[in-house]
């Protein structure tokens, strides 16, 4: 499974990889640590994630903008994407359903959640092959 993760937070990436390990997942992993990185990655357009993980609060570039993006690129458009943040906001869970996002989910902030956001990603990168 390729795992395309805009994401920030070092401690969330490590995290992230952790519980993949943990749940005997195979994966690959591109990291964008930023908006403006997330964006050059998709135009750049020469790898196709099974599901791609995106968080809200980044620098440079903010995830909204990063996920209109992300939608805008035709080889990017149908690759599923969930969004991995800290904002429970019912205006950014709107957000991100009305522009492509196909789950939505609260960065989890203990074990069985962080198994239910592996479940996730595991079940959106299916979707894709």
């Amino acid at each position: 499974m390729k795992i395309f993760l805009i994401e920030d937070d070092t401690d969330d990436v490590e995290l992230l990889e952790e519980a993949l390990k943990a749940n005997k997942i195979i994966y690959e992993i591109d990291v964008a640590k930023d908006g403006s990185a997330a964006v050059e990655y998709v135009k750049s357009g020469k790898v196709n994630p099974d599901v791609i993980v995106l968080d809200f609060n980044l620098p440079k570039i903010h995830g909204r903008d990063v996920l209109i993006e992300i939608k805008s690129v035709s080889a990017f458009k149908n690759i599923p994407l969930l969004i991995l943040t800290t904002s429970s906001a019912k205006e950014d869970i709107e957000y991100s359903y009305k522009h492509g996002a196909n789950k939505y989910l609260i960065k989890p902030t203990s074990i069985k959640q962080i198994k239910e956001t592996v479940d996730v990603i595991v079940e959106l990168a299916k979707k894709s092959q």
